[in-house]
């Protein structure tokens, strides 16, 4: 969470860490971090933050989600450990460890819809990637070379947006700007249409 906080305030938000119930009603957007997203749920629920955070999700409050925090905006997932939750809110299928075990980690460049400049340095870690998009989501980014060519890394819909990968471990934060607009409402669905 240290890089996310340190990204997000580079951008000009004012970031905090939310660990209770009270943290989360002083926030208008919120990053659901890297990690293990079974331990997140876990730790979710010991803290008694599940409720809490899927009832903001899904009453519109704008949401990040990388790597793992993609897992837990995903409606369905692939691979998954038995039984397992998520917060839920976008219409995509998202495989667990889809790029394989840590050392198969790597960096790719990758064009996002919505983020000018040069392609995004992608750092891929143990990440998952979007099997299938419904209607009501949208692609923004995708590998574009090597043996995952073609794979999903970055969507979004309304007020989620998650990514498979990690840019808060970059030096480079024009995603964390892309959500900081989104929060103020100055990157709407409506001005990027499909």
């Amino acid at each position: 969470m240290r890089e996310h906080l340190a990204a997000l305030r580079s951008v000009g938000a004012v970031a905090q860490s939310v660990r209770r119930e009270s943290e989360l009603a002083g926030v208008d957007g919120l990053v659901l971090p890297g990690g293990e997203s079974t331990t997140i749920v876990k730790l979710a629920r010991h803290f008694e933050l599940f409720k809490p955070l899927a009832e903001r999700i899904a009453g519109g409050m704008p949401t990040y989600g990388s790597c793992a925090g993609m897992i837990l905006l995903a409606d369905r997932i692939l691979d998954g450990a038995e039984g397992q939750d998520t917060f839920g809110g976008m219409d995509v299928t998202v495989r667990r460890n889809a790029f394989g075990r840590q050392v198969a980690s790597f960096e790719e460049p990758v064009a996002i819809d919505g983020v000018d400049g040069p392609p995004f340095t992608a750092v891929l870690i143990r990440a998952p990637w979007v099997e299938q998009v419904g209607p009501a989501a949208r692609v923004l980014a995708r590998v574009e070379a090597g043996p995952a060519a073609g794979r999903i890394v970055a969507v979004r819909q309304g007020h989620l947006l998650a990514t498979s990968f990690h840019p808060e471990l970059t030096g480079d934060a024009r995603m964390h700007d892309y959500f900081v607009r989104m929060v103020r409402g100055e990157e709407g669905e409506d001005q990027e249409s499909r």
